[in-house]
């Protein structure tokens, strides 16, 4: 996978509207599953226990946090776009988020960036949003669909 580079955030704007890139397959393994249970205080069983998951939850196993999956879009977009020439870049937020589908663990992800809008905020600075489609190996309908904004600071 080839990343776009680009020297100032304001590059960016004739890819404003097209896809920039998808990144390679992400492993999704229970013990990152597990840590991001530890670091958030939420160790719902279907997400942390295999056993009971295999067992009880309508999808067979464990599946990963919507917020873990979520937690990947910085990932995500680094993987796909650098911004230099930038004194700072900064996760803004999102406008949208969801999640039509689980990311079972063991799987793996992979998220295709497409650039919707490009704000200038003056003195060569930008806001980015990136909507980011993440898509689980081998399952048609798509595990997250998410607008994330980044500022981008010369």
């Amino acid at each position: 996978m080839a990343i776009l580079k680009v020297n100032k955030p304001m590059e960016l704007k004739p890819y404003v509207g097209k896809e920039i890139g998808t990144t390679d397959w992400i492993p999704v393994p229970q013990s990152q599953i597990n840590m991001f249970a530890d670091a958030t205080d939420d160790h719902q069983w279907i997400h942390v226990d295999v056993e009971r998951a295999k067992r009880e939850s309508p999808f067979k196993g464990p599946i990963a946090h919507g917020y873990w999956t979520l937690s990947q879009m910085p990932n995500i977009v680094g993987k796909v776009v650098d911004v230099t020439g930038v004194k700072m870049a900064v996760n803004y937020g999102l406008n949208k988020v969801r999640f039509p589908n689980p990311v079972h663990v063991g799987k793996r992800i992979r998220g295709k960036v497409v650039l919707s809008e490009l704000k200038e905020l003056g003195q060569g600075n930008v806001e980015a949003q990136f909507t980011v489609t993440v898509e689980v190996e081998g399952v048609e309908k798509p595990a997250c669909i998410a607008e994330t904004l980044s500022r981008f600071y010369v």
